[in-house]
Order: C-alpha cells, then structure tokens, then sequence
C-alpha cells in the first residue's frame, strides 16, 4: 500500500497533519476533563501487574477496552500524567484517520476523496473526541477499524489468507479498544452491495461471519458492562421500544443536523422527553423511512446515496438508543457518537461536490469551507481548555444541565471556592431532586463548611433514592462520627463496605470508629484496608495509632515510619512516632522527630509540649521549660503543658510564673 502512493499523495497528507494540528492547537494545553482521571492510568494500574490486571480482571477500568487502557498505560510510562503527550496522540490518531479514509476511498474509486479527508479532518463535530482525552478511544479504534476495512477489502480483490486474518485481527484490536466499531462487518457488506449491486452469501457474507461473531460477543458484553458495572439502568433508562424507536428517528436526524451545520455545538445537550403519546415524535422515524424508500427507488440510477445513508444509520445504531448507555443519564446525544458514522455522510457530499460541471463549481468553494471549519474547530477546542471552562460553556449552551452545575460545583468546593461551589450544587439538586449524586455531592460541601446537621439530611436523601450508594454511606458514616453518633456511624461504615468490599476508605473510617471502644477491631480493618490499598497512608498512621495502645510498640514505630514515607511531610505522623519512640524508651530518637516536626510547624503547642516532656525524661529540664513555656505562649489555656511545666519547674527546684 505505502510504496504505490505518489509523492503528491505524501505531501498532501503531511498537510492534513499540519491543518489538524493548527485546528487543534487550543486542546493541545488541555487538562483532564471528567471522567479522564479514570482512563489516564490510576495509581494502582501503574506497575506491570497492573497491565495484567487491564487485560484480565473486568471492572479494573472504567469499562473494558483493554488495547485503549495499554495503550494508556504505555503513554503514563513515557509521560507521566502531563496532558500535552495524551493530547498530541489524539491529534495524530485523528490526522492518521482521516488519512486512512482518503486511502480507502481512492481505493474504492470515490471522488473526491481527498476533499472527504480533509472535511473529516477539520469538522468540529469530531472536536469532542479528539480534544477530550478519554476520547482516544474514538480516534485509536477508528484507526484499527479503517485498517481493518482496508485488509477486508484487499482480501475482497485478492483472497490471500493473509489479508483476511490480518482483517480479523484488525478488526478484534477495534474492538478492544470501543466496542462500537462492531459495525465494521455490516459496514462491509453495504460496501460489497454498492460495489456489486448484489452480494453474495458464499463469496461476501460468509468470509464475514466470524467478524459478525466476534462484533455480537463485545457488543452484548459491552451492553453487560453499561449496565452492571457503569450503572445504566434503573428509571432514567426505562423507555419501552416503541419509545425507544422514536427516539432513534430523532437521534439520526440529530446528528444529520449537526453534521450539515455545526452550530451550538457543546459537551452534553438537552436530554429529550421520549412520549409515545406525542404525535409529533413520530415525525422522525417517518422521515428517516421516507429518505430511505425514496433512496431505494433511486438505486438503479445510483447506490452512492443509499450506502451512504445505511452506513451512516447503522454505524450509529449502537447509541441510537436502543442499548442502554450511561450518557443516556444526562443525554441521548453527544458528538463523540457520531465519530465514526460521519465518514458515510462526508463520503457523499464530497463525492457529490466532485461531479459538479467544473465550469458551475466555485473552485474556492470547498477551500472556504474547510477554512470556516477549521476555525470553528479551533473556536470549539477551546470549551475544553479545563473542566471550569467545560462545564461553564455547556450551562451557557444548556442552561437546564444539572450534571454541568454538579460538576463545575463540585469542582469548585474541591478548589476551596466553598461559596460558589455550594451555589452551583444547589442548583443541579433544584434542576433534578432525584440525581443522588447531586444530593451527596451537595452534602459533602455541607460538611466541608461545617453544616453537619444539614449534611446529614442530605446524605439519607442521596440514600434513599440510590439504596447502598456505598460512598453515601461512608461519608454519613463520617458525619455522623463527627456529631459524636458512633453506634449509627459504625453501622453506615458497615454497610458502605457490604455494598462495596474493596473499599479501603471505608475499612480506615470503620476502625477509627471502633478503635477507642476495641482498638484489636481497629487493627483488623486497618489491615483490611492495607491490603486492598498498600500505599494508604491513612490506614498506616491509625494502624501506628491502634498498635501503641495496645503496646505493640515496635510496630507501631514501623506503621508510623510508612505512613512518613508516603508523606515526609506530615507533622501529626512526625509527632505521633515521637509518642510512640517515648514509650519504647527511644527518647533521643523522639527528640529528633519532634524538632522535625516543629521545624514543619514551628507553631504547633502539642508537639512543643510532647518535645518538652521528652527532654524533661532525658534531664534537659533547661530545654524543656523553655518548650513547655512556647506551648503556652502558642495556647494560654493548654492545661497539659501548664502541668508539665510546673512539674519540671519543681523538679529543678524553681518556681513557676
């Protein structure tokens, strides 16, 4: 394929790299957006057991994708968690996409093919996927699919084995990297009729039938995952199938729309009222059957349009709404959706603008376009500069979006901009009383602004309507310990961990609730938590906490120095080892982590007095008043440090102030 493309050809598609990148340039400064903290690998996926875990244990990653989450992987090993090396990989991901469907359509004898790639390249449509980093999983299973159709139909023309299995194998890559490309095998078959006029059971469809297998396996499995492990059901999804048939005529005409003229494009849109009891919606599916007969009926002067339109619809089918998908929570469209069935819409109006006589055609016409699309893009890239902007952007394009107003609030309390975020909270729970999500959300800036009562009530109604939401559960559990309720605090933190056992945050918060009553219960949690989480520093520091008071010193001292190795930093983990380092007789080893401690906070009473009280064990009683007396400077009424000094005043036969 590469030794019979001419120079030209070359140069041509090193300028769709170049357009692409200038388009592009606004994301290229982009920062992680909603769910990318997800998909740029997590801590605990960073090892090489962790490429294991990707290929091997479903629900390790957001969804199971396993080519999109190693190649992830393989990116956080080259740059860590900088945005600007994902975002390169899309652009180029893309570029090389769009150069792939100019191949493929040269090869099928399309006009216009060039035109096509560069349409592809520039439509702000595709901003989504490319700008937005969880997106990669668009541009890199296109990659995979146009490659795939490449091999097919190189094995169509020739029928060397080779290029067949190196379809299939394509086309599995496809797969495991977003499931929608399962569309391929059909998309193949339109190909083959448009071609032929006619296909053929044993030369087209049988060749074709372990592509269909494997694309009916990832599909369902895909349809298993939205449903169990992302959530996808429930009232937000209960639409019936005729409703469910309205809204696919809709969503088709959608994306058709948007396609022709890109305009308001944002992140989530309105999510649409699907009522079968509405003469109007079905105006949609009837038009799309009408466009479709009447393409029928014109296939014997041509079968361009026909395939277009069926490639365009059937690449579509799996988010036309008939399989449950998570965004169908917020919106039954989004633009990343139609990624890969625009090539069938851009194919023939490219194809069409070609067979204009030349002497009618405006020769700048399609170079004016592309200019007024590659601004466009670069004006929309823009939207995902960061998630303040985001979220910002689409309330101003779809001032109903609560998860918009959840988001960007959420955020915000994050950032400690406490004020605005509880604001923009208090909206998305106005806009949607039922998002338990939004309920928790706006419990948690409750607490952060020391409202417990408030966030409590809020909590229970986040409960109530999502029954074993086990992050509801921990963090009531953690509001509740606060108010001092600890019998009903140890049963929420129970229950959070029988809806969700691999959940460390929750074993940690159990065992500080238990440990002053049964601090042996503690440990075990403690050590439940390590396990699902070795680098936990909290469940470190309260496992020294638990060991020292049941006088497993040496242990203690061991927890205290991880939880210090995770954190150098911290002064409680600097000072409790001290304590612990006292009662092992260790004084002048806790003499060194207190003054460690005290360089780090140089205003903090408790460790000038425990600092005190060890010099006083030591007999540097002269250093140790001198400590007990900053403690009280620090805090006049700290009775533990006014009793220490006095003691070690007489002790050195001196009276106290």
């Amino acid at each position: 394929m590469i030794s019979r493309i001419p120079l030209r050809a070359w140069l041509a598609m090193a300028a769709i790299y170049l357009a692409v990148g200038a388009a592009y340039w606004p994301a290229l400064r982009g920062g992680l957006l909603w769910d990318d903290d997800a998909h740029v690998t997590r801590p605990e996926l960073q090892p090489l057991a962790g490429l294991r875990r990707i290929w091997f244990e479903v629900g390790a990653t957001q969804q199971y994708y396993p080519v999109l989450h190693s190649a992830f992987w393989v990116e956080h090993r080259l740059w860590g968690d900088a945005t600007l090396g994902y975002h390169l990989v899309n652009v180029v991901l893309h570029a090389t996409a769009a150069c792939l469907f100019i191949l493929l359509l040269r090869r099928l004898a399309i006009p216009g093919a060039w035109l096509a790639g560069f349409l592809f390249a520039l439509h702000p449509v595709c901003v989504e996927s490319v700008a937005w980093i969880s997106e990669q999983k668009n541009t890199l299973s296109t990659v995979f699919y146009l490659l795939a159709a490449w091999a097919v139909l190189d094995f169509d023309e020739t029928r060397r084995r080779r290029s067949y299995l190196l379809g299939l194998g394509l086309f599995v890559l496809a797969l495991l990297s977003k499931s929608v490309t399962a569309t391929l095998p059909a998309a193949l078959l339109v190909v083959a009729w448009w071609r032929r006029g006619r296909l053929s059971w044993r030369g087209d469809v049988v060749p074709l039938l372990p592509f269909f297998a494997a694309a009916l396996g990832a599909g369902l499995f895909t349809a298993w995952v939205e449903g169990h492990l992302l959530g996808a059901e429930g009232a937000d999804y209960a639409l019936g199938f005729l409703a469910r048939c309205l809204l696919a005529g809709r969503v088709i005409w959608f994306y058709l729309g948007k396609l022709l003229w890109p305009s308001n494009l944002t992140f989530i849109y309105p999510r649409w009222e699907v009522s079968a009891a509405v003469p109007g919606s079905y105006a949609f599916p009837l038009a799309a059957l009408a466009v479709l007969t009447a393409l029928w009926r014109l296939r014997h002067r041509s079968r361009g349009p026909l395939a277009a339109a069926l490639f365009f619809a059937g690449s579509l089918f799996p988010a036309l709404g008939f399989f449950n998908a998570y965004p169908f929570r917020y919106s039954f469209v989004a633009d990343h959706f139609q990624y890969l069935a625009s090539l069938g819409v851009i194919a023939l109006a490219a194809a069409g603008w070609s067979r204009v006589p030349r002497r009618l055609a405006l020769q700048a016409g399609p170079v004016a376009l592309l200019v007024a699309l590659g601004v466009l893009t670069w004006r929309q890239c823009r939207m995902y500069r960061d998630l303040p902007t985001l979220y910002r952007t689409t309330i101003a394009r779809n001032p109903g979006c609560w998860m918009a107003y959840a988001n960007l609030g959420t955020f915000l309390v994050a950032s400690g901009q406490t004020a605005e975020g509880f604001e923009d909270l208090s909206r998305a729970v106005q806009l949607n009383p039922r998002f338990p999500e939004g309920q928790f959300n706006l419990a948690n800036a409750l607490r952060a602004q020391g409202r417990m009562g408030e966030a409590v009530a809020r909590y229970e109604e986040a409960l109530r309507l999502k029954p074993g939401y086990p992050e509801a559960h921990d963090n009531l559990g953690t509001a509740l310990f606060s108010l001092g309720r600890t019998p009903e605090a140890i049963g929420h933190f129970r229950a959070a961990l029988a809806s969700r056992p691999d959940y460390p945050e929750a074993e940690v918060n159990l065992g500080v609730a238990l440990q002053p009553a049964d601090p042996r219960a503690a440990i075990a949690c403690y050590e439940r938590a390590l396990q699902l989480e070795p680098g936990d520093f909290a469940a470190h520091f309260n496992l020294g906490i638990a060991l020292r008071i049941v006088g497993r010193l040496p242990e203690s001292i061991r927890q205290y120095d991880e939880a210090l190795r995770l954190q150098p930093g911290s002064t409680a983990a600097l000072n409790n080892i001290g304590v612990a380092l006292v009662d092992a007789g260790r004084r002048d080893a806790a003499i060194a982590r207190y003054e460690e401690a005290l360089r780090l906070a140089p205003a903090d009473a408790e460790i000038e007095n425990n600092l005190g009280i060890a010099l006083a064990e030591s007999g540097r009683r002269s250093e140790a008043i001198a400590h007990f007396e900053q403690a009280l400077r620090l805090q006049p009424a700290y009775r533990a440090a006014r009793y220490n000094l006095d003691l070690t005043l007489r002790d050195a036969g001196r009276t106290g102030p």
